[in-house]
């Protein structure tokens, strides 16, 4: 009988060793088992980056990247764009389980509830140069809040721990609507609790003169949507940082503070800003052609494609095709948009894309959703951080009641100097 363990031969020694497989994996701490000699501390396994490493059990978010799935607690994310809203989702990856009504009604006023930030936090906003990128305005500030709820430190304490989960996603949309306020000169707007929670951003951000703000209802839906698609996408970088972060037990706004940092690369959140760089410089559909020839050459990259998880459609990037039709039916067309769609069509009919399975992510149609609302570029990942927020939090309260984890800590590989005698200055270079 077939059993669920790996046999590795050690061609130094001779030795077997048999390790246990448990949901296709096995513990890298089985691998110390496997030394050359009595003195040896035992075998690491070499893994930058983390292209094979599994650091953590997880039961948030699901995603087979072969065949474009992705899940929240089991629901597949198509489902959850069409018919529910962000905070009905931010609720399920929080808890595990879809809210019933009054489980929804009380969360929704939580949330609400907690939209408005203490006066000397906008003071701290004020200190921001004129300039200052507005990305760099919110992870410092959600940073900064940390100190005006010091009650925060207490992580295992349940209930405190659901005050602060309510006042970072309550909050993160107001610090991140005032950072765009200030970095355009505009006086802030208080929020508005009428609002839904994106009607209330799009309040908080757009408003100008008017004594009631309205939000287009396809704006604000379309904006849900996004929302939606960007709670959580497993552990991606910023995930990780927030648990890496967490893990020696420091408050939730720190750690949400340092993800943000993680989210703020072009690598990450920043890369659908890099996506409308590319059709700005691509110009009109005519030339496309020759962007892509200047691909293959290997000359330029073609962003908005491909994906480190999906080798196939991004099942976001369908839902915000769609998303980016119903908005520009408010906005009008763009020119933009054209090309995207051209671009899109001449490559996945290539088969130079199709061998690499290249196709369009999150980031192809994002970005160009964002600048039809009105949005600058810069403003890109402070709108990933919001709704991220929610599912950062997910996984740092799973990481924190996950009996298994300590403070993360990676080994190394040490290719450095041996042991070496110190040499006075004077004696250097003789």
């Amino acid at each position: 009988m077939a059993k669920d363990t790996l046999t590795i031969t050690d061609n130094r020694t001779g030795k077997q060793y048999e390790i246990p497989i448990e949901y296709g994996t096995i513990k890298a701490t089985d691998l110390k088992k496997i030394k050359a000699s009595d003195d040896d501390t035992g075998l690491v396994s070499y893994d930058p980056a983390f292209m094979n490493t599994a650091s953590c059990k997880s039961r948030v978010t699901f995603i087979d990247g072969d065949r474009g799935i992705l899940q929240y607690r089991g629901y597949p994310i198509e489902q959850l764009a069409e018919k529910s809203t962000y905070l009905e989702v931010a609720y399920l990856i929080l808890y595990g389980e879809l809210p019933q009504k009054e489980e929804l009604d009380k969360w929704t006023w939580d949330i609400t509830h907690h939209t408005f930030i203490h006066e000397n936090i906008k003071k701290a906003i004020d200190a921001f140069h004129y300039n200052a990128h507005p990305m760099g305005m919110f992870l410092g500030t959600i940073g900064a809040l940390s100190t005006f709820y010091p009650e925060a430190k207490e992580i295992f304490d349940e209930k405190i721990r659901t005050k602060q989960t309510h006042r970072l996603i309550a909050k993160v949309p107001t610090i991140a609507a005032f950072a765009y306020r200030h970095s355009v000169g505009l006086p802030y707007v208080y929020p508005d609790n009428d609002l839904s929670y994106t009607g209330n951003f799009l309040n908080m951000l757009f408003k100008m003169t008017e004594v009631k703000y309205n939000p287009d209802p396809a704006l604000e839906r379309a904006l849900d949507v996004l929302f939606i698609l960007h709670a959580d996408h497993e552990q991606n970088c910023s995930t990780n940082a927030m648990r890496s972060i967490g893990s020696s037990h420091v408050d939730p706004f720190s750690a949400v503070a340092g993800a943000a940092a993680a989210l703020y690369g072009p690598l990450h959140g920043g890369a659908n800003e890099a996506v409308l760089r590319m059709l700005d410089e691509i110009q009109k559909k005519e030339n496309i052609p020759g962007y892509i020839d200047r691909v293959k050459r290997g000359e330029v990259r073609l962003m908005g494609f491909g994906h480190r998880v999906y080798k196939n459609y991004d099942p976001r990037a369908r839902i915000i095709k769609k998303a980016a039709e119903d908005v520009f039916k408010v906005t009008g067309t763009n020119p933009v948009l054209d090309i995207a769609l051209e671009l899109e069509r001449i490559a996945l009919e290539d088969d130079y894309f199709i061998e690499r399975k290249l196709y369009p992510n999150v980031d192809f149609y994002s970005g160009i959703i964002y600048q039809a609302m009105g949005f600058p570029v810069e403003m890109f990942p402070v709108l990933f951080a919001i709704p991220r927020t929610s599912g950062w939090l997910a996984q740092w309260q799973e990481m924190l009641l996950d009996g298994e984890q300590k403070i993360a800590r990676p080994r190394q590989i040490y290719l450095g100097y041996d042991e070496r005698d110190y040499v006075r200055l004077e004696d250097r270079g003789r």
